[in-house]
């Protein structure tokens, strides 16, 4: 068969390479979510679908040679990931975030007041967006990957644990860029649809991946980011079912002062825990007494 056949559809194929097909695909979008969502080149999407492609004849123990026409079929799968990812994160963003769809005056201006204010330095990426703590605690980063890549035990997060233990910043990085269209949508005061797109949002997703980046630096002593990107990981494979592994454009930069908050927060609850353990040792040692 002529692989470069154009509109070519998996029931094109024999069944061993329809198998390694599917497989790729899968692993494909994995590692389009963890390594590359909005890939600068093609060159780096081809790279993926190659690696993909290895790892699904591995898988089968049988080698099949990759055609133009399947890795086209692969490379379609770059978009659709993120739009299926966008379509999950639109229902959980809006309910969340308590926006209405409505004719009112009032509630349209409510609407555009919130999308406006959860913009305003990534609001929405903290635990409590309107006391400004919890930077990237946001219980929607949890929902969305438990939605996305951990509903069950058969899904993508559990069969290729490895692309998502600890969750990568990349993927973190695009969960924040979807969650900033899907309040996009709502920039109006009327629910919108706003397409995820690479050229509306891959500079979305670089800015909200250097801010993680910096906030990773910025708080090394303490491995803040380590242990939010293992927590999301262990309680979305809880969410499965599973039990823990053993062993516009530009978007909205967090200021270093966000990351300084989230310091002393850290140190805060370090100190009360301490402090609590004092309180427990003194009750103990006078009922020694």
């Amino acid at each position: 068969m002529d692989g470069s056949a154009q509109r070519l559809k998996a029931s094109d194929f024999d069944d061993i390479t329809k198998e390694i097909l599917t497989t790729a695909i899968t692993i494909f979008r994995c590692l389009v979510v963890t390594r590359a969502p909005f890939p600068d080149s093609i060159l780096i999407e081809t790279k993926l679908a190659k690696e993909a492609w290895r790892e699904a004849c591995g898988a089968k123990g049988i080698n099949v040679r990759l055609t133009p026409g399947l890795m086209k079929m692969i490379l379609k799968r770059t978009s659709h990931v993120r739009g299926e990812l966008k379509t999950k994160m639109r229902s959980l963003t809006g309910s969340f975030f308590g926006f209405r769809a409505n004719d009112s005056r009032e509630v349209i201006r409510r609407n555009r007041d919130r999308a406006e204010s959860l913009k305003e330095g990534s609001l929405f990426a903290y635990k409590d967006w309107e006391s400004k703590q919890g930077i990237y605690k946001t219980d929607l980063l949890q929902m969305g990957v438990n939605h996305m890549w951990f509903a069950n035990r058969n899904d993508e997060g559990i069969v290729y644990h490895q692309y998502f233990n600890p969750l990568p910043v990349e993927t973190m990085a695009l969960l924040l860029a979807s969650i900033e269209c899907c309040i996009d949508e709502w920039g109006t005061g009327i629910k919108e649809d706003v397409k995820f797109s690479a050229a509306n949002y891959a500079s979305v997703y670089n800015t909200h991946l250097d801010s993680l980046q910096r906030f990773e630096e910025h708080t090394a002593p303490y491995k803040l980011l380590e242990k939010i990107r293992v927590n999301l990981h262990d309680a979305a494979r809880f969410h499965a079912g599973v039990d823990f592994l053993l062993a516009s454009s530009t978007g909205s930069r967090v200021t270093e002062e966000a990351f300084d908050d989230a310091l002393l927060e850290y140190e805060q609850e370090m100190q009360d825990e301490e402090e609590e353990q004092d309180e427990r040792d003194g009750t103990e040692a006078q009922g020694d007494m």
